[in-house]
């Protein structure tokens, strides 16, 4: 049947480039589940491939149009024949099509059962689809850090989709948190536990002593800059992947222990992050919710440079 409204980047460019295209629902092979989407978050990965940027472009430019999307949660409707991990009905979220498939962005997708988590009763479909990527991009980033209780730590753009989530993991290490952001969003971040840091001040990077970690969520010469924040044998982790070797190069002629990273799917890791959501243990900033339809401006508002918490994409109803 042809009843599965996508959204899909039909060639490379702005965000004018998103159109509905109406394909087939898809059936799920034997280890898969298929789900009738009711959120897909949106990332900055998604943004960067739309644009032509990065690995995925790559891998599908001779595929277009492709559907963007790498977070979703829904509800699982039917069952691969060797795949019992889910009932029908059940509600599940995950990180799926990571890192060339994608798929997101549509009324219903099919996933490996084995990326796909759980969502708790209590927990919005909505906050579930906001969580994976960058859940799993904060918890994985303060992992290669090897972050300890009482350490000082500085994460760049605190209050963006992953800065935010990776502030809370922080405070719950017991490390001592200051995160950047506009001076808009520090209200947010005392909110969080964390110590703002005005980004636009002369010496941002040192006026407030050296420390043993540095997230750098933004890379190019900001990320460069951050690195003077850090003591003697500090470690950075680096995320952009457009700068990565730039960062590191850096950090390296500085003495400190440099990191880059890649997000790895991880079940886990998203169902503890939902059920620290449960638990009220995490919160989830959610910037804005847009219709699916509305994609191309939930592009433009992620590219605005001004982003706090998590865009996600709402599926029409089928």
């Amino acid at each position: 049947m042809s009843n599965n409204l996508s959204l899909a980047i039909t060639e490379f460019g702005g965000p004018e480039v998103l159109n509905p295209v109406n394909r087939s629902i898809p059936s799920p092979s034997e280890e898969q589940v298929l789900i009738q989407v009711k959120a897909a978050g949106v990332n900055p990965i998604d943004a960067k491939t739309r644009a032509g940027l990065g690995w995925a472009a790559a891998h599908n430019k001779d595929k277009l149009p492709w559907i963007p999307g790498y977070d979703v949660s829904g509800i699982v409707v039917a069952n691969g024949t060797n795949e019992s991990k889910f009932d029908v009905g059940d509600r599940v979220a995950g990180m799926i099509g990571f890192p060339t498939d994608g798929g997101g962005y549509s009324q219903y997708v099919v996933a490996d059962a084995g990326r796909l988590s759980t969502v708790p009763p209590s927990v919005p479909m909505v906050d579930a689809a906001a969580v994976p990527l960058a859940g799993l991009t904060a918890w994985q980033a303060l992992e290669h850090a090897k972050l300890a209780r009482d350490e000082r730590i500085l994460i760049l753009a605190g209050a963006g989709g992953v800065g935010h989530l990776a502030v809370q993991l922080a405070v719950r290490t017991g490390a001592q948190v200051y995160a950047t952001a506009s001076p808009d969003n520090h209200a947010f971040l005392h909110q969080l536990d964390a110590t703002p840091i005005d980004y636009h001040q002369i010496h941002w990077a040192t006026s407030n002593g050296e420390f043993d970690v540095l997230i750098d969520l933004v890379g190019g010469d900001t990320g460069i800059e951050a690195l003077a924040c850090l003591k003697t044998g500090g470690r950075v982790v680096t995320v952009p992947t457009n700068t990565q070797d730039t960062i590191t190069s850096a950090a390296a002629e500085r003495g400190l222990k440099a990191i880059s990273m890649l997000v790895e799917p991880n079940t886990w890791q998203t169902q503890r992050l939902l059920d620290m959501l449960d638990q009220g243990e995490l919160k989830v900033d959610i910037a804005a919710v847009y219709p699916l339809e509305q994609g191309t401006q939930a592009h433009k508002a992620l590219e605005s440079g001004h982003t706090r918490g998590k865009r996600v994409l709402e599926m029409p109803s089928s």
